[in-house]
């Protein structure tokens, strides 16, 4: 048993168990559940509360796989999670994007001071303790922002579903709902143009499909980066120039690939349903009080149209 960076990891011969600490509160039932209603079938699934993964994560030239389990522990105020002992190599880049797709590194209680104001919205809009889901791997879900454009999220994850089972490969587990992983970056860019042919009988459109292989290419040709030490608004304005790649998709990457937590899709259907339904520019005009957590402030419009019943 070791402690490093507030990491706290024991070890047996079936996997490795950490505990990644959060300053509370954490709105953890309103996570999963946003992430369940996005869980691409036989790359995720949420049970009974508790998220889990397959995953790759490319390290020099090799690729590490395996499946993660991440689960609330309350009490401890921290995160639970399992992994396969064949990730022990990658267990640094495991804790990390799992931190970010968890949100477990901000001051709950700074962004709620700031962001109180939106209940004069409306009571309750602004919870205490909510975090922005993140990402486990950037590429995914911003993959996912493009099949999502213009669609229901269950369309969405449909499309992620035959994408991911096409060309993401097949991949054994103990859970029977998680038997694939997601495809990297250079295996789209790799695929035979054109792009449409070999996207398009999934049911993805001609636009998405080039858009899905633009962000490939990028990535792979190092044009955009996702690295923690790339700045989210040059990445941004890089994407912005990549075709299907508009002002919505971009914010929705920036919130939850890049977890700049200023980020404002002002257009998104949920942010303009939760404000009455005004105007984009008098949308934009009451964020101004938001910032620097329009992120947040994002999240929590999202999740009052449910409490709302809506």
């Amino acid at each position: 048993m070791h402690k490093k960076t507030g990491v706290l990891m024991t070890e047996n011969n079936k996997s490795i168990n950490l505990s990644l600490p959060y300053q509370p509160p954490y709105v953890w039932d309103d996570m999963v559940d946003f992430l369940a209603q996005r869980a691409v079938e036989g790359v995720e699934s949420v049970v009974d509360g508790e998220y889990r993964r397959t995953v790759t994560i490319p390290s020099g030239e090799k690729v590490h796989q395996g499946w993660i389990t991440v689960a609330n522990a309350p009490k401890t105020n921290s995160l639970s999670i399992t992994m396969t002992p064949s990730l022990a190599p990658v267990s640094s880049q495991v804790i990390n994007r799992v931190s970010h797709l968890f949100d477990t590194s901000r001051d709950p209680v700074e962004i709620y001071d700031k962001l109180k104001i939106m209940n004069q919205v409306s009571p309750d809009m602004c919870v205490p303790g909510t975090r922005v889901p993140g990402s486990f791997d950037p590429f995914e879900i911003s993959t996912r922002a493009i099949l999502g454009q213009q669609v229901t999220v269950k369309a969405a994850r449909t499309l992620a579903s035959r994408l991911a089972s096409t060309f993401g490969g097949n991949f054994k587990t103990p859970f029977e709902e998680l038997n694939m992983v997601f495809p990297h970056a250079n295996t789209i860019y790799k695929l035979d143009a054109p792009i449409e042919d070999r996207l398009g009988p999934l049911g993805i459109t001609g636009a998405k499909a080039r858009a899905i292989y633009a962000l490939a290419k990028a990535l792979v040709t190092g044009v955009v980066s996702f690295s923690p030490n790339a700045d989210p608004l040059e990445e941004m304005e890089k994407l912005l120039t990549l075709p299907g790649f508009g002002p919505w998709t971009v914010q929705y990457i920036g919130m939850r690939a890049f977890g700049w937590p200023d980020a404002f899709p002002h257009t998104d259907y949920g942010v303009k349903k939760a404000l009455g339904g005004l105007k984009p520019q008098a949308i934009l005009d009451i964020s101004e009080d938001w910032k620097p957590w329009r992120s947040y402030a994002t999240i929590n419009l999202w999740y009052s149209l449910k409490k709302g019943g809506n």
